[in-house]
Order: C-alpha cells, then structure tokens, then sequence
C-alpha cells in the first residue's frame, strides 16, 4: 500500500494539494542515506527553530546551506587531505551528504554556526501581514443594487 486517498481530507480544506506530493515524498525516502549524518530538529520559540546536525570533520567551507522555494538543503563535500595520511582504524566517517527538509509555508533561515562538530540552522516562521488574519467588519441596513455599468446623466444641450 503505497497511495492514500486524500479526497475526504480535502472536502472541507483549501489549498493543501502540496499535502499529496509530500506524502508521496516521504513515501520514496531512501533508507541508506536515512542515518548520516545524524540530526535533531527543536522548537526555540513559539515561531522558532533549531536544526542541529553532526558534521564532524567538516569545516565551513565544506558544507553549503541552501534554500530553494519550500525546501532546505544541506550538503557536505570533504575535501582531499593535502597529506597521506595512513589510518589503522578510520571511524570518522567524512563521506559526502545531502539532506533535504521541507519547509513549511513562511519558515525563513535566520542564520547557521558551526561549532565543536555540531551545525547548527536557526529558523522561524515569519508570517506576513497579508497573511495574518483579519476582521472583516458587517454592514448592517440594505445593500445597495451594483449595476453592469455606471450610469450616466443624461447631456443637456445648451441653446445658442
């Protein structure tokens, strides 16, 4: 069972189609790259965000932070080691990673640090005016009559 029908969900929403293509995408995730590199996404705020993710061995010029329309995308590339190194145990696993996170509507990156290993993207959500909710004001009384065209007065010639 691969497909959900979503139509009795969206009887009573509106604009939620982008609901479909995420669950198709959580749905196609690869479970080999599920594990590296570990993270942990927090709550900071009422509207704010923390993603931390372990990147040790990665400096900052290795690792790129990128967002694009609703989708945060981290990816790490090691670079060569200038020298030869010959390892008897190599644990420290610096192969290269993307990781994609859907954003939802208004979430903004605020900033990203790197510190002891540790990545570190701050996020919030900032909801614009236009879209915070308002109070529509009810008139009360008759409503007037909108006619196709607005109606003109007739032209009164002028005697000579």
């Amino acid at each position: 069972m691969d497909r959900f029908d979503f139509s009795p969900l969206f009887r009573s929403t509106i604009g939620f189609d982008r609901l479909t293509r995420l669950a198709d995408a959580a749905m196609r995730v690869d479970n080999a790259s599920l594990g590296y590199p570990p993270y942990n996404i927090e709550t900071t705020g009422e509207d704010s965000y923390r993603l931390t993710m372990a990147v040790a061995g990665f400096s900052p010029d290795e690792l790129d932070i990128t967002v694009q329309q609703s989708s945060l995308v981290v990816t790490g590339k090691a670079k060569k080691d200038e020298q030869e190194t010959r390892y008897l145990h190599r644990g420290i696993a610096r192969r290269a990673f993307e990781r994609h996170f859907s954003l939802a509507d208004h979430i903004k990156v605020t900033g990203a640090t790197v510190a002891n290993g540790m990545l570190h993207v701050d996020l919030a959500r900032e909801v614009p005016e236009a879209a915070k909710p308002r109070k529509i004001a009810i008139a009360t009384g008759q409503r007037e009559p909108v006619s196709a065209a607005p109606q003109q007065e007739p032209v009164k010639q002028q005697a000579a």
